[in-house]
C-alpha cells in the first residue's frame, strides 16, 4: 500500500540538524570542516526510504548557510579513470561533478570554492579533467595518497604526509567537503585542511553529515538494512558503536567502516591537535537529527522493505550485465531474507509478467521475446503494457497510463501513424536497426511530435510530469532508449535479470 501522506517531517529535520550544525560551529570556534556523507544533490535513496524527504533537503540546509559557508568538492582520480558510473543518472562521476558545480551555482546560488582530485597519480583523464575546470576558472588542487597512510601516524600526520597537499584557502565558518559517491577522499581532505589550519595557529574542528544508518534507530531497522543493501558494493556492514556504548553505556548504530576507522582517527585528531580527541566515539563525529523527522514509523518500515526489493533486482541486473559479483547478489537477498520479503511483494513485479504471459498466449507459435511493463500510478493504479512490432513494453505502457490519467479512450492513437512510419525508415535505413519498434525516447519525442494535430496528444502529454517518483518493472532489462526516457521522466524502474534479446550489442 502507498502511503496516505508524508511519512517524514522536512521541517522538523531542517530545524533540528541546523541547531546541531550551528552548535558544532560554536563549539569549534567558528571554524568546521563538515564532511557530508551520501549525495549533496538528488538524494534519491533518501527519498524512497523516507517517504516526504526532499531529495533536495540537504540543500535547503545549506542554502539557509550561504553567507557563512565555502564548498570543496572532491573526486577520486581513480574514479575518473574507471568512468564509475552514478546509477540514478547513468553518468560518470566526473561529467556529475561538473553538473553538482553548475546545479549548485544556477539553482542554489552556491559557488564551489574548490574542486580536489584525490589520490591523483598522474592519470591522464584526471589531468584532462582539471584542465577542464581550470580552464572554466575553476580552482583545482591534487592530493596524492598521504604518505604513511594508514598505519604511520607520525608520517601521516607531518610535512611529508598531510604536508604535502596544498592548502586550500577558505573564508568562512562552515567548510562543507563533498563528492559525488562514497571513496572521494573527503574525509582525507578535511584532516589534510585541520593539519594546515593548526600549523597556522587556528583550532578548526571536524564534524560529518551524516543520513544513513540512522544511530537512534534498531541495528536490524528496515531503514538501516536499507542501507547495508545499498552499500554492499561496498561490503558495509551496519554495527553496534563499541566506543559509544563504553563511554556512555548507550546503544547505537554505526557502520564498520567508521568503527574500524575511529581508533586511527582519534590519533590523528591528537596527534594534529596535541589535545584529547575531539569525540569519544564514531557516532559522537556525527551530525545526525534524521530520525526526528519521522512521523509514520510504519509507513517508512514498508517503504525501507520496497527499497531492499529494489536493491535485489538492481543487484541481480548488474550482475547479469557484469557490474556486480555474486557475492554483493548473495548479499542484498540475505537481507530481503531477513525482512521476510520477496521480490514479488514490489506490486508492479506480478502485473509486469503477467502482461508478458499474456502476450506470449497470444503469440503462440510466434518467435520471439514477449516482454510486459508495469507502472503503478500516484492512486495505486496499475497499468500496463506489452512490446509488439511497434512499441517496447515500457513505451506501451506508459502512453496507456497518460492516456487513462487524461481520460482517452484505448482505441485512440496518440502518436500520428505517419511519424511512426517516418521514425521506422529512418531506423531501418540510416540506422541499420533490425526492429522499428519505438523505444521510451524515440516515442516520447514522436509523440510531442504529434502533438500539433491533435487535442488528445496534447492532453496526454500534460499527465506525463505526473509520473514522476511512480514505480515501474519490466520483464526485460530496459534499452538504452527505455532507461534514458524512463529516467527523463523520474520514474524509479526495476526489471527481472533477462535480456529481450540474443544479441551481444544493443542500441
Amino acid at each position: 500500500m502507498l502511503p496516505s501522506g508524508p511519512a517524514f517531517d522536512a521541517k522538523k529535520y531542517l530545524e533540528e540538524q541546523t541547531r546541531e550544525i550551528l552548535s558544532r560551529m560554536e563549539h569549534f570556534n567558528n571554524k568546521l570542516y563538515l564532511e557530508f556523507g551520501g549525495k549533496l544533490l538528488f538524494d534519491y535513496h533518501a527519498s524512497r526510504v523516507l517517504p516526504g524527504y526532499d531529495p533536495n533537503v540537504k540543500m535547503q540546509l545549506l542554502h539557509q548557510f550561504r553567507d557563512k559557508i565555502d564548498l570543496i568538492l572532491c573526486i577520486h582520480a581513480g574514479d575518473i579513470a574507471r568512468k564509475k558510473i552514478r546509477a540514478d543518472f547513468g553518468i560518470t562521476y566526473d561529467i556529475d561533478a561538473l553538473k553538482l558545480i553548475d546545479d549548485l551555482r544556477i539553482d542554489w546560488g552556491l559557488e564551489v570554492t574548490a574542486v580536489v582530485i584525490t589520490r591523483f597519480d598522474d592519470q591522464v583523464s584526471a589531468q584532462t579533467f582539471k584542465n577542464k575546470l581550470e580552464r572554466r576558472n575553476v580552482r583545482v588542487y591534487t592530493h596524492r595518497a598521504t604518505k604513511g597512510y594508514p598505519t604511520d601516524v607520525d608520517t601521516i600526520v607531518s610535512d611529508e604526509g598531510y604536508g604535502c597537499n596544498s592548502y586550500i584557502e577558505t573564508t568562512h565558518p562552515l567548510v562543507v567537503v563533498a563528492g559525488p559517491g562514497p571513496g572521494s577522499g573527503k574525509m582525507g581532505t578535511c584532516l589534510s585542511q585541520l593539519y594546515h589550519e593548526y600549523k597556522r595557529g587556528r583550532q578548526a574542528g571536524y564534524a560529518k553529515f551524516e543520513t544513513f544508518p540512522i544511530w537512534n534507530l534498531p541495528l536490524k531497522h528496515p531503514v538501516n538494512l536499507a542501507y547495508e543493501a545499498a552499500t554492499a558494493d561496498m561490503k558495509d556492514v551496519n554495527v553496534i558503536d563499541p566506543f559509544h556504548l563504553e563511554a556512555y553505556g548507550t546503544t547505537t548504530v554505526n557502520y564498520n567502516r567508521d568503527v574500524e576507522a575511529f581508533p586511527l582517527l582519534n590519533r590523528i585528531f591528537h596527534k594534529i591537535t596535541g589535545k584529547e580527541s575531539f569525540y569519544s566515539s564514531p557516532t559522537d563525529m556525527g551530525v545526525n537529527r534524521i530520525a526526528f523527522g519521522i512521523i509514520d514509523h510504519e509507513a517508512v518500515e514498508e517503504a525501507a522493505r520496497q527499497e531492499v526489493i529494489r536493491r535485489v533486482l538492481q543487484t541481480r541486473c548488474d550482475y547479469i550485465l557484469g557490474q556486480s559479483d555474486k557475492e554483493e547478489v548473495e548479499r542484498v537477498e540475505l537481507l530481503m531474507n531477513e525482512l521476510d520479503v520477496q521480490v514479488e511483494g514490489r506490486p508492479v513485479v506480478l502485473p509486469a509478467r503477467d502482461a508478458a504471459e499474456k502476450a506470449r498466449q497470444k503469440n503462440k507459435g510466434n518467435q520471439g521475446v514477449f516482454c510486459g511493463a508495469a507502472l503503478q500510478l500516484k492512486d495505486g493504479e496499475i497499468i500496463t503494457g506489452k512490446n509488439s512490432p511497434l512499441m517496447h513494453a515500457s513505451t506501451s505502457a506508459i502512453l496507456n497510463a497518460i492516456k487513462h490519467m487524461a481520460g482517452i479512450p484505448g482505441q485512440i492513437h496518440l502518436i500520428t501513424p505517419g511519424i511512426i512510419d517516418a521514425i521506422g525508415t529512418m531506423k531501418w535505413e540510416v540506422k541499420g536497426a533490425e526492429s522499428v519498434s519505438l523505444d521510451l525516447e524515440e516515442a516520447l519525442i514522436a509523440v510531442g511530435a504529434s502533438a500539433q494535430g491533435s487535442d488528445a496528444t496534447k492532453k496526454a502529454i500534460k499527465q506525463l510530469k505526473h509520473l514522476r517518483g511512480c514505480s515501474m518493472h519490466l520483464t526485460h532489462i530496459p534499452s538504452p532508449g527505455d532507461e534514458a526516457g524512463l529516467r527523463t521522466l523520474g520514474i524509479d524502474v526495476t526489471s527481472d535479470p533477462h535480456f529481450a534479446t540474443e544479441c551481444l550489442y544493443i542500441t
